[in-house]
């Protein structure tokens, strides 16, 4: 029974990540509540580094140095400015 619930977990977080432009992202792009934007490690269904809240996530935003809630962003969507810029910004890597 907790398998198939995991499993059925698994794959909605999978149908939710693909919705959004990306399952698996080590230089997923986001952007915190105050506009930042930055890069990020977004595995769906998982955190190391942050607080889990559904689509959302509760982590530091190494721009301007705050807790904030942030969510991925549609890279598509971007400037090439803001894609440099995020680009340029990652969160703490995890040793």
């Amino acid at each position: 029974m907790a398998v198939a619930a995991l499993g059925l977990f698994a794959a909605e977080a999978v149908v939710l990540a693909r919705r959004r432009g990306t399952v698996f992202a080590v230089d997923a792009m986001v952007r915190c509540q105050a506009g930042h934007l930055f890069t990020t490690y977004w595995i769906p269904g998982g955190s190391l580094k942050s607080i889990r809240l559904g689509p959302w996530r509760i982590q530091r935003c190494p721009v301007g140095r705050h807790w904030s809630l942030v969510t991925p962003v549609d890279v598509a969507a971007l400037s090439d400015d803001e894609r440099q810029l995020a680009a340029a910004t990652h969160d703490a890597r995890i040793p």
